[in-house]
């Protein structure tokens, strides 16, 4: 690992700027200039110790050195240490700039606190240390000139979107050329282990790739005409509570109206994305949700208007949770819209909405008992509805009694790419020319954007395959022309699947001539969307580059095989990890980029077969036991400020600690594991019932499927999930050398067993029923998903275990199957312990088959052709990559390759491959310590052969193949580090 830790005390100060401590998505530039010693004799090193709330990017003399901190807890928070003595230039100027993005809401990787920025440079030479330059007073602070604060979320899991006006971006600010002198000088906070950030901790993984990836082709030309108005609301702050401290969902009772001004007699059509609409009152007309022109998630109205002035007000209840609302609005004349409040409120710009309301609301927190809120939320939609739906102007609205204020400009505007992608009157196709086409080969020529007459120009480029980073650019234009790139994950001919609940987009504003810009916005994706408005001369862009960035994990692991698909599964399973690999395991690259902690077990495993990373495993397992602050049961994803729990999260919690503890053998990782995992599993035995069952409140969730797992009662994986944290847990109390501290789990492993046996079995069905629900109602659905835990856990056994097993190949009529690539991931495990290795190769080539007949490069969040109900056809899976469902990159290396370890930190390895309908197969398995097992065997006729292993020297090897086989072991001396 290349990061360090500050061995000696800070010096330097948390700094900020402006009025606010916690401005709402604020850029903020900072930066300092010194002149670095002539005489530093034998400069070993020069150290930049930086880190800051909410993200930074920090740059010395231009040169980009790092971006950070890796996501945190407020009260520990991380800091980066930079080794920059190369780019020192000694006897001269010398400038630290910093770009310090601060969130000002919370979301599902940041609680928000204030802004700060807390940096320290220090040189050393020989034995001595000396400090350069640290933040403070004598720090210059701006607000960045050319991003603009007013613009949409990007999802309720991430920060916002990005605008930039390329005609106030000042692209030499990193350089110390540039002046500073009309920029504001910089706020002490306090000195280092000032609150919020009361301890600062060095980095524990290292930094994360930068690789340069540039588009394959370009796939599509178009003319496009958007609508005449669009706009994004931000729903989720206007009817929250004040606050951004949590990120909780909200259910509510309200409205949004704007008045629309028509210059003549036209249709008017209105396209809604709205989350709880109800009704809209447009003019005199009053449209129920049934009246509404569906084309999910979107809602249209049609409707025959005079010129002047209409009423437009639509309902919203939610449940939100931090996406934006849009609307967009068109006809054959012009169309305006304004606010009947005016312009402009207490000198701040107003949006052309006003918000009613919101008459109730409440912040859920799913496992506490809130049921009286929930019905009282029912009964006041009904009553709300009842009440607004008479009112035909914004003064009956106010005669009513309801609240009706403005919509400030920052929380709801036109300025909204997202929309427009969607909402378009035209769509004209043309052919890609030669001259376009050039953006996506090593030319030196630049790419031309044609201009079309009457509409604006939309092209797609393809990057090959899915990816995870940052996006970079460089073109000429004229000045003001708008250039909106958006990413998407899926398209199929002419169909776009669009990223609904995500705001994938940078809208770029253009100054005249060449000019770059390269995006701190980390985002996902496939497909880019560039659509070029306002240009009356072609643009030319000279480079459109994706910046991957992921955890430096070598890829040592590799699979082939006989079996070209089960290949190419392999590549996407590997792939999928490597992009879902960020700071921490993340569920997806694009729509929430969230630690999922539950996800992050079967994550940790692929990742071990595939790329062998441990660091970042540590660090996942060990951010877990801080979110005890906000309920002892740990939270699903951390760090949030979404307080959820997922209690089947946590059971994979404690499995994926011990897992990674035997796989590394790190005892002293088990010894301090161990009380966080008793402290939890304290806090769910507590929610036995008097029948020794979990019966609790919570998101009881095991799969995306129709099964039975209502999130309050007896949910029968969840018990059989606690069964085996038990257990796990007792497995790491040994390893830690406590087995005393286990013997209580296993106790209490034994008793929940004998309470579900007895209790949640059905005799009548042979098999057990998915949940008991709250008042003692004993569910009728039984699950693929159930009897695969029961049998994983080991709850079922003797005969019930047998009559489930058969399940396993033989679904019984009217069993909820598996419904998602996550839960394949516990059902390959229970094969593979029944032994029906080619019942799973062919699940395999049917379901993520499927996903490579559809031009998969990653790995989908579901399959596609099983339980989701779909609005549309052709969205066959929202995320298009999700590593919870790589499980090929670890089952084909685990089991076919079978090469899987015997003992703690692999020691001792167990060689023993499944063949199934294979000739042929070889690959390679990192391991813990370093260095790797390669494998290779072939068979005829369905008997093994030859097997040929590669392994270190300190690694004892168990064999298991016929006596028929030819065995040959090569050795390799293990260099000690």
């Amino acid at each position: 690992m290349t990061t360090l830790a500050k061995s000696t005390p800070w010096k330097a100060n948390w700094i900020w700027g402006g009025s606010e401590e916690s401005p709402r998505n604020q850029w903020r530039w900072f930066r300092t200039s010194f002149i670095c010693p002539q005489d530093l004799g034998m400069l070993e090193k020069a150290i930049l110790w930086i880190t800051a709330d909410s993200r930074y990017e920090a740059y010395i003399n231009g040169k980009r050195v790092g971006r950070g901190p890796v996501r945190y807890f407020p009260t520990d928070i991380f800091y980066d240490a930079h080794e920059v003595g190369h780019l020192l230039r000694r006897g001269e100027i010398n400038t630290i700039a910093v770009g310090v993005m601060h969130f000002g809401v919370s979301n599902f990787q940041y609680l928000r606190e204030r802004g700060g920025l807390l940096a320290q440079l220090d040189a050393f030479v020989g034995n001595n240390e000396m400090t350069l330059v640290h933040t403070g007073t004598d720090w210059r602070t701006s607000v960045h000139a050319g991003q603009d604060p007013a613009i949409s979320r990007m999802s309720c899991q991430l920060a916002f979107a990005e605008r930039i006006d390329g005609r106030k971006l000042a692209e030499d600010w990193t350089l110390s050329a540039y002046s500073d002198e009309q920029w504001e000088q910089a706020t002490v906070i306090g000195p280092a282990g000032v609150e919020p950030w009361v301890r600062l901790v060095p980095r524990d993984i290292p930094y994360l790739t930068e690789e340069p990836v540039l588009p394959t082709r370009v796939i599509s030309l178009a003319r496009v005409v958007p609508y005449q108005l669009t706009a994004f609301i931000d729903t989720y702050h206007l009817m929250k509570a004040p606050g951004e401290e949590n990120a909780n969902r909200i259910f509510f009772c309200g409205a949004f109206a704007t008045i629309l001004r028509l210059e003549a007699e036209t249709e008017v059509k209105i396209t809604l994305h709205v989350s709880g609409l109800d009704v809209v009152r447009l003019g005199d007309r009053l449209y129920t949700a049934a009246e509404l022109e569906v084309e999910a998630p979107l809602k249209h109205i049609r409707a025959q208007l005079p010129a002047g002035d209409h009423l437009l007000l639509y309902t919203v209840y939610g449940p939100e949770h931090g996406q934006s609302n849009r609307i967009g609005v068109d006809g054959d004349t012009g169309i305006t819209w304004r606010s009947p409040f005016g312009a402009e409120e207490d000198g701040e710009p107003m949006s052309p909405f006003v918000r009613i309301g919101p008459s109730f609301t409440y912040t859920s927190i799913d496992y506490i008992d809130q049921d009286d809120l929930f019905a009282s939320w029912e009964a006041e939609k009904v009553r709300f509805a009842e009440s607004i739906d008479p009112l035909t102007s914004l003064s009956d609205v106010l005669a009513a009694g309801y609240p009706v204020e403005g919509v400030p400009h920052s929380l709801a505007n036109g300025e909204d790419a997202f929309m427009p992608q969607f909402a378009k009157r035209e769509s004209e196709v043309f052919s890609v020319p030669a001259s376009l086409q050039r953006l996506a080969i090593a030319s030196t020529d630049p790419g031309v954007v044609p201009v079309f007459e009457g509409g604006d120009t939309e092209f797609i480029l393809d990057f090959g395959k899915e990816w995870s980073g940052f996006l970079e650019f460089e073109l000429e234009a004229e000045a003001g022309v708008i250039i909106d790139w958006y990413g998407i994950e899926y398209r199929k001919d002419t169909y776009v699947q669009h990223t609904f609940g995500l705001d994938n987009t940078l809208r770029y504003v253009t100054r005249e001539g060449t000019q770059r810009y390269e995006s701190p916005v980390r985002r996902g994706f496939r497909y880019l969307i560039v659509t070029v408005r306002g240009a009356t001369k072609p643009v030319l862009i000279r480079d459109v580059r994706f910046v991957q960035s992921n955890y430096p994990a070598p890829e040592i692991g590799a699979f082939k095989s006989s079996d070209y698909k089960l290949n190419q599964i392999w590549d996407i399973s590997k792939h999928t990890t490597k992009l879902c690999m960020e700071d921490t395991f993340v569920d997806c690259p694009a729509y929430e980029q969230a630690f999922w902690v539950g996800d992050s077990r079967n994550e940790a495993l692929v990742n071990y077969y595939t790329f062998g990373g441990t660091e970042i495993v540590e660090r996942c397992l060990r951010l877990v036991p801080g979110s005890e602050f906000q309920t002892p049961l740990y939270g699903d994803q951390v760090p949030s400020a979404w307080t959820s729990v997922i209690p089947n999260w946590t059971f994979f919690w404690i499995v994926a600690c011990r897992e990674y503890a035997e796989h590394t053998g790190n005892r002293v990782f088990a010894a301090d594991m161990l009380p966080k995992m008793l402290l939890t599993l304290e806090a769910y035995l507590e929610r036995l019932n008097t029948d020794d069952l979990l019966d609790m409140k919570g998101w009881n969730l095991l799969d995306w499927a129709p099964m039975d797992q209502p999130n309050d009662g007896i949910v029968t994986h969840q018990n059989l999930m606690l069964v085996k944290a038990l257990q796990e847990t007792a497995a790491i109390a040994e390893l830690a050398g406590m087995p005393l501290k286990g013997a209580v789990c296993i106790e209490m492993a034994v008793r929940l067993k004998t309470a579900i046996n007895r209790h949640l079995w059905s005799e009548e069905r042979g098999a057990y029923l998915d949940c008991i629900h709250r008042g003692g109602r004993r569910s009728s659905i039984f699950s693929m998903q159930t009897q695969v835990m029961a049998l994983l856990v080991g709850v079922a056994e003797g005969d019930r275990a047998a009559l489930l097993s058969e399940y396993l190949t033989a679904t019984p009529e009217g069993f909820v199957p598996i419904g998602s690539p996550f839960m394949s991931f516990f059902y390959y495990e229970t094969l593979m312990k029944s032994g029906h290795v080619q019942w799973m190769l062919d699940d395999m080539r049917e379901n993520f088959g499927f996903m490579l007949d559809n031009d998969a490069t990653t790995c989908w969040e579901m399959y596609g052709h099983t339980t989701m109900n779909r609005a549309n056809a052709n969205d066959l899976t929202r995320s298009h990559c999700h590593a919870w469902s790589a499980a090929p990159g670890y089952f084909l290396g685990a089991y076919v390759l079978g090469v899987r370890p015997a003992a703690p930190g692999w020691t001792k390895v167990i060689i023993e491959p499944n063949i199934g309908d294979l000739s042929w197969a070889k690959g390679t398995v990192p391991l813990p310590q370093g260095g790797c097992i390669d494998v290779t065997w072939k068979a005829d006729n369905g008997q093994m052969v030859s097997l040929i292993v590669t392994a270190p020297e300190h690694a004892e090897l168990d064999i298991r193949v016929p006596e028929s086989c030819a065995v040959s072991i090569r050795r390799v001396s293990q260099l000690l580090e």
